[in-house]
């Protein structure tokens, strides 16, 4: 199976286009053993790239446990520059079918090659009550839960001092409780009113680089709270991305997308 390797600002994912090669009977056992950092590619999951009536293309997105996500916003940089420099969709205005909806890019091309995206990523959900987490350590910490293709649970008073706390604290706000489902929890400093910094433990796959829908949660619940503007730079272990929510609900997130190689799995799954 030929599959290209991409990421946007670290968040990685092994892509396999679907238009020329058939798509794997079982892709939640081949996400598990291709995400694998010894034995596999290494990544964050696997993303499939498929035909899609009325549409430009399809992605279908599997973290690294196997869950299937609905949305990646990083990710759909990546397909949209897999279509745009392969000659699938050779247009620098596309529209891609998720688990979370359709959603438009606007390519970024440079050199006639696609170096990003300003991708439209839907109008939040955000739910009118705070949820208080009491973490193991004593200390509590609001977080507002919102939709955005995905389930996120975003708190502006918890900065993560160190690995090992971001590390304790992401996995028990993940599947906390508290929340209607797991979540992908994000952990913000506000530096000003455009710029925010971040920490994002991703449900199904942990620790990333980046979370591209995690940075337009963090920004509209920043902002919902009055802490910021309607737009900022989101920075975040991997890289910047810049976030935009616009007076008509819509949110926008314009950022990288780079190869970073290709190969062949031969193992059968």
């Amino acid at each position: 199976m030929e599959f290209v390797k991409m990421h946007g600002i670290g968040n990685d994912y092994v892509y396999v286009d679907c238009f020329k090669n058939p798509a794997p009977i079982d892709p939640v056992s081949l996400s598990i053993e291709i995400s694998k950092p010894h034995t596999g590619v290494g990544s964050d999951g696997l993303i499939l790239i498929l035909p899609e009536e009325g549409a430009d293309a399809r992605m279908r997105i599997f973290n690294k446990d196997g869950s299937e996500g609905k949305m990646c916003g990083n990710g759909i940089r990546c397909v949209g520059k897999y279509l745009y420099d392969s000659g699938i969709c050779k247009k620098e205005k596309m529209r891609v079918m998720t688990g979370g909806g359709l959603r438009e890019l606007e390519m970024v091309i440079e050199g006639g090659v696609a170096t990003g995206a300003k991708v439209e990523m839907g109008v939040p959900v955000i739910a009118p009550e705070k949820k208080t987490l009491v973490f193991p350590d004593g200390k509590s910490a609001d977080f507002t839960y919102l939709t955005l293709g995905n389930p996120h649970a975003v708190t502006l008073n918890r900065p993560q001092e160190s690995d090992s706390q971001f590390f304790a604290d992401g996995p028990f706000a993940e599947t906390n409780p508290a929340f209607v489902t797991s979540v992908n929890a994000s952990f913000c400093r506000v530096i000003d009113s455009t710029h925010l910094k971040t920490r994002i433990w991703e449900r199904g796959s942990g620790p990333t680089m980046a979370c591209g829908s995690g940075a337009c949660a963090t920004l509209v619940a920043a902002a919902y709270a009055g802490a910021c503007a309607r737009y900022a730079t989101v920075s975040l272990p991997g890289g910047d991305l810049f976030i935009e929510w616009t007076d008509s609900g819509s949110v926008y997130m314009t950022g990288p997308a780079e190869i970073s190689f290709t190969g062949v799995w031969t193992n059968r799954i």
